[in-house]
């Protein structure tokens, strides 16, 4: 079981939860029983959700194991600007 910090706007997803404990070993389990359990973060999931573990910043690497006791956070994916400077 891991506890899981849930940055901006993905706390309304989890009912204003800003932790939740799940069971999983890795980042795609995680992602699947956030899903289950809360209807809400499939979009989310599918748009891009960032993982922090204990500072390091995951984006794709779904087989990422969750170490017990790590200090975990999602944080949604923020969009690129558009290039442009002035």
């Amino acid at each position: 079981m891991v506890e899981v910090t849930l940055w901006g706007a993905l706390s309304q997803l989890a009912g204003g939860k800003s932790k939740v404990e799940v069971e999983a070993k890795d980042i795609r389990e995680l992602f699947r029983k956030l899903a289950e359990q809360y209807p809400g973060f499939e979009p989310w999931i599918d748009r891009g959700i960032a993982v922090a573990i204990d500072g390091t910043i995951y984006r794709d690497t779904w087989s990422k194991e969750l170490p017990e006791g790590a200090e975990i956070f999602l944080l949604p994916r923020l969009a690129g600007g558009s290039g442009a400077s002035r």
